[in-house]
């Protein structure tokens, strides 16, 4: 089906991280499903989480109209990265620049409140043909239940600096939040934001976005798609696709379809 230009595809993928201790869904396994799952759902733009760059590298061998940015958590190249991928022949980056989740933000590689290790967050401002500016937020929060309080300063610092660096247009922010809707950490985002999940006109998948490669049947939505501005949400899914019986992730990806209220 052809695509409408005026609209933009966004998803949020936690690709989960080369573990050996995942066995027969280690990355090397479910890469080639990873990538016919992006391939088959064409998103513009992807905000990935847990992103190594092996990965990385092997997505944009794989799927070559995508072109990605983000430094990983520690300032360099190793370890996690919560990288943004964009379609090269549509998207064009006019910023980018990344922060960390910490009292001292723009110090790479810098954490604080007890976060066991450095947590970061990347963002692009892009022009996007036929549809128009916004800017891309995206993180991933701290995970251990004992970080509640780590996950609601992160969340006041990320709306702070969102507030700041996004006044010129619609602003977008994806991530694993490691918090469930409709708790504290989201409902705390929601004064700035709105929730496409919430705001879709139609909505599949089911809600849950936890699977554990199958092994859990989890309702937590914890990998939302938030956004401000001239926006609306067309569709919202939380992608359970399968290619060839493997799954791609321990988490479903989840996108949405927006359209450009302003146009």
């Amino acid at each position: 089906m052809p695509r409408d230009l005026c609209t933009l595809r966004v998803m949020t993928f936690n690709v989960r991280q080369p573990d050996k201790n995942d066995g027969p869904d280690g990355w090397e396994a479910r890469k080639d499903a990873l990538v016919e799952m992006i391939l088959a759902r064409d998103p513009d733009v992807i905000g990935t989480q847990e992103l190594f760059l092996l990965q990385a590298d092997y997505i944009q061998r794989h799927a070559p109209q995508y072109a990605w940015f983000g430094s990983g958590r520690f300032g360099d190249h190793e370890d996690k990265h919560v990288g943004i991928f964009y379609k090269k022949d549509r998207v064009r980056v006019s910023s980018k620049a990344d922060f960390w989740l910490s009292e001292t933000p723009d110090v790479p590689g810098s954490s604080s409140w007890d976060i066991i290790r450095p947590r970061q967050l990347t963002w692009g401002a892009f022009e996007v043909e036929g549809f128009g500016r916004f800017t891309l937020f995206n993180t991933h929060f701290p995970y251990r239940a004992v970080e509640e309080e780590s996950r609601l300063k992160s969340a006041l610092l990320v709306r702070n600096r969102i507030a700041a660096a996004a006044q010129s247009g619609p602003a977008i922010l994806t991530a694993d939040f490691n918090a469930s809707a409709g708790g504290e950490i989201h409902q705390l985002l929601l004064n700035d934001f709105r929730d496409a999940w919430g705001d879709a006109q139609v909505r599949c998948g089911p809600e849950g976005t936890l699977n554990g490669f199958g092994k859990i049947a989890s309702s937590r939505r914890i990998d939302w798609i938030l956004y401000r501005g001239a926006l609306r949400v067309l569709d919202a899914e939380t992608v359970t696709d399968r290619p060839d019986g493997r799954y791609p992730s321990d988490h479903f990806p989840v996108i949405a379809t927006f359209g450009n209220a302003a146009s």
